[in-house]
């Protein structure tokens, strides 16, 4: 790991996931939420002053550095949160454990999304819901010629994110259904901010 990825990436992704766009969402998203609950890609803990009726909360999160900066608010929780370095292809727990699941801005950078969405599968309660907020593909010509373009060195300097996954696809293929979503452009640049939100369920 460079100093690099180690030292300046989570600080950068910290302050860039406090946009108030994002935000927003949060709050909109992460109280419907309840009961036993995985977060995927917890990172700095941003989502965790937005869960209202859980009863825990697991959250995975491969960086040691964002782990540190989570600390706080994790400490600030009346609900019992655990975290788990480890990577959304290989969760670390016994299938059908988790009523939902919450993935915000985090399918966009894991190295194999199939991978990760079947490992959700197995992991999620039958019924069980996934909360989910992702950037992705934008369905405009020129912007997605720009994502295209512009996404070998973003995934570079942002960690792995990549511009231009088909966020409803990769869901639909994995087996899930849609029980809420919208789409559309978040406030900056457009080739980095169209967004899928809403919630999924298994077919």
């Amino acid at each position: 790991m460079s100093l690099y990825q180690k030292h300046v990436l989570p600080k950068l992704l910290n302050w860039a996931m406090k946009a108030p766009a994002l935000s927003k969402l949060r709050s909109e998203l992460i109280p419907l939420a309840e009961g036993r609950v995985l977060e995927i890609g917890l990172g700095s803990g941003l989502n965790l002053p937005h869960y209202a009726d859980i009863s825990d909360l697991t959250g995975l999160e491969p960086s040691q550095q964002l782990q540190s900066i989570a600390e706080l608010l994790i400490a600030q929780q009346a609900f019992p949160t655990k975290v788990l370095t480890a990577a959304s292809e290989d969760i670390p727990v016994e299938s059908d454990t988790f009523d939902t699941v919450v993935m915000t801005w985090t399918l966009c950078s894991v190295r194999d999304p199939l991978l990760a969405l079947s490992e959700i599968k197995r992991v999620i309660k039958p019924r069980g819901k996934v909360i989910f907020a992702e950037h992705g593909e934008s369905p405009d010509d020129k912007i997605k010629n720009w994502q295209r373009r512009i996404n070998p060195c973003w995934s570079h300097i942002a960690g792995g994110c990549q511009l231009n996954r088909k966020i409803d696809r990769l869901f639909q293929d994995s087996g899930f259904k849609f029980l809420d979503i919208e789409r559309g452009y978040l406030e900056g640049p457009k080739f980095a901010t169209y967004n899928y939100r809403g919630l999924a369920q298994l077919v």
